[in-house]
């Protein structure tokens, strides 16, 4: 049974921020979960996705992030709770569900997870989407803890039925990815099938019936208010004239600082965990009190600016800071020494940071480029394009795309000039084409291109933009830990009762004329292949097919045999000046292959020219 479903309230685990999400959505009695996977929420998409081969729970991995929304607000509109998961950045493609479901509402929980990214772990932005809860008039949970994340959680959806309306949970990589002690909570049997009242007059916002909704959402949001400024979320500690008012993980900083400075009795923290709307009597009392408020919140200055308002309003004067060169940035994360250090400063304190230690004598650690994947299928795919472009003689421009494969814009590849969002680089290409004399050719994943890529390839074939797209299909999910998506074989999962696109016929079916299939690791078939399609005017579209080497690795797709350098090789080294595998290194001047690194892709025994690359022969 999954760790998960243990039915044992009291129990206490360790659990990562995300595996409490997952189990208070457990313990609310989720019915339906919808997701398309994005770090850093994806653990809570796997421990749902397993869990609901042991449960009544209905899992999906969505298209996209749009869809996922939709999913979960039908069904909670059927009257069965209902969660979708994201991180920031999929919120900016479901913000168009979002908008108008503040306006239609729920009739049973639905809980929306926003995971936002401080410092860009692994995102292109760190948008701070607490926006999203003005911007929609929704209420906003932000967690400071993993057991409360747990707690938020479930909280979350009788939020949502009190008001009528989905609720946003905020979290940030921070909680997602900490471990922290959880006590479990009773399991609530989950509602799995519901109904539906049809109620076009409140349910289908055309602008008639969407003018009396948004009276019905601002009613709600004066409800929010009033519930924010009693919440058990929203809490005061300390004594003393002097205010810190703060959110998520910043208060455990704060916590930590006002102990470690003994500011304890001069001053008070408020932390606000039901968030948005914000309690506004709660924070002017609060305001009333001080003589002047630290406002600690990393991203945006949300909460200060709502707070400077406040004290206009009601005619308070106090000095109110939190953004500013000599405190706090907006930018990145924040850690607990330099909020320690900018809470010492607000309060004049004495302060002296720990020393730090002198490592002159110690070398700087050597710099570890993120990479891809020995044996990764893309890193061959882009030697062939290169070698195809370079034989025909184009001028080119890379549009690329959110994927492992972004990391060919790294040398000695270096196949990425322009990147936006996810299926931007089956958008782009058309500016590009129609602005300059540049051959245009874009890279898209399979997930990617199901996910937002085809929109872009249907404009590029009404329009007869000239450019080609190549779609690396994997295979997989890969980026963000192997989930599937529509093109996947779920028998690989040993999973029946799920349908597979072939994204030849949709290509086909969109009117492309010009598809090429290549099999990547075989070189020189895939160049001639590749030349065929860069030389056709108008959109081509190759498909390039192999399977993730780790995910081929993990569900034994293909069998390893690894390669070795041997006595012929006269250290030319095409093959780390070409492809920089990870799985060569190179020792007393010679370059050398670690076998257990090495899959056996053979690319690099392909373009050698000493044929110096030959297999490990295994013993007997």
């Amino acid at each position: 049974m999954h760790k998960l479903l243990t039915d044992q309230p009291g129990k206490k685990m360790m659990l990562l921020g995300n595996e409490a999400i997952a189990r208070g959505a457990i313990e609310a009695g989720v019915a339906v979960a919808t997701t398309y996977p994005g770090t850093p929420s994806s653990e809570i998409s796997l421990n749902l996705f397993q869990m609901s081969q042991e449960s009544d729970l209905f899992f999906e991995y969505s298209t996209n992030e749009k869809v996922s929304m939709e999913v979960a607000a039908a069904a909670a509109n059927a009257g069965v709770r209902a969660m979708c998961m994201m991180k920031h950045v999929g919120l900016n493609v479901a913000a168009d569900v979002l908008m108008t479901l503040a306006y239609v509402g729920v009739k049973a929980g639905m809980v929306v997870v926003t995971a936002d990214d401080p410092f860009m772990f692994s995102s292109q932005n760190e948008q701070d989407n607490r926006f999203y809860g003005k911007l929609s008039g929704l209420p906003v949970l932000e967690p400071s803890s993993v057991d409360e994340a747990r707690r938020m959680t479930a909280y979350a959806f009788e939020l949502s039925e009190q008001l009528g309306e989905p609720v946003i949970l905020r979290t940030t990589t921070r909680i997602n990815h900490s471990s922290g002690i959880v006590e479990l909570d009773k399991i609530m049997p989950p509602k799995t099938k519901g109904d539906f009242t049809k109620d076009p007059m409140n349910q289908v916002p055309v602008p008639a019936v969407a003018r009396k909704l948004h009276v019905k959402l601002l009613e709600n949001w004066h409800k929010a208010r009033d519930i924010a400024e009693t919440s058990d979320f929203n809490i005061i500690d300390g004594k003393g004239p002097g205010g810190i008012i703060c959110n998520g993980v910043s208060y455990t900083y704060v916590t930590d600082a006002v102990g470690e400075l003994d500011l304890g009795d001069r001053v008070r923290v408020l932390r606000l965990g039901l968030s948005h709307p914000m309690p506004e009597k709660m924070i002017k009392d609060f305001l009333a009190a001080s003589d002047k408020v630290l406002i600690v919140e990393e991203g945006e200055p949300v909460m200060e600016e709502a707070v400077k308002a406040f004290a206009q309003e009601a005619g308070l004067t106090l000095p109110i800071r939190g953004k500013a060169e000599d405190l706090f940035s907006r930018l990145y994360e924040f850690n607990p020494g330099m909020v320690r250090q900018c809470v010492a400063r607000f309060f004049d304190v004495p302060y002296t940071p720990p020393e730090v230690p002198d490592l002159s004598d110690i070398p700087p650690l050597p710099n570890r480029p993120p990479n891809l994947c020995a044996g990764c299928s893309h890193r061959a795919t882009y030697l062939e394009i290169k070698k195809a472009v370079a034989e025909l003689g184009l001028d080119t421009i890379y549009p690329t795309d959110i994927g492992c494969y972004t990391l060919g814009m790294l040398p000695p590849l270096s196949m990425a000039d322009f990147l936006l969002c996810m299926g931007s680089s089956a958008g782009t290409p058309g500016g590009f084409a129609v602005a300059t004399d540049k051959k245009v050719i874009s890279f898209i994943g399979d997930s990617t291109f199901f996910h937002s890529g085809i929109p872009g390839l249907v404009n590029a074939v009404f329009n007869n933009h000239n450019h080609t797209l190549v779609i690396l299909d994997n295979g997989i999910t890969a980026m963000t830990g192997h989930q599937p998506n529509p093109g996947v074989d779920m028998s690989v999962f040993n999973l029946q009762g799920y349908g597979r696109i072939s994204i030849e016929k949709v290509v086909e079916a969109l009117g492309v004329q010009k598809i090429v299939k290549i099999k990547p690791f075989k070189l020189a078939k895939s160049i001639e292949a590749i030349k065929e399609a860069l030389s056709y005017e108008g959109v081509s579209v190759i498909i390039s097919e192999e399977p993730c080497a780790l995910f081929a690795q993990a569900y034994k797709l293909k069998k390893k045999r690894a390669f070795y350098i041997s006595d012929a090789c006269k250290n030319h080294r095409d093959c780390i000046n070409q492809l920089a595998c990870p799985a060569f290194y190179i020792e007393n001047e010679r370059v050398h292959i670690d076998e257990v690194a090495c899959v056996g892709c053979a690319v690099c025994a392909q373009i050698c020219p000493e044929n110096a690359i030959r297999p490990v022969k295994k013993a007997g």
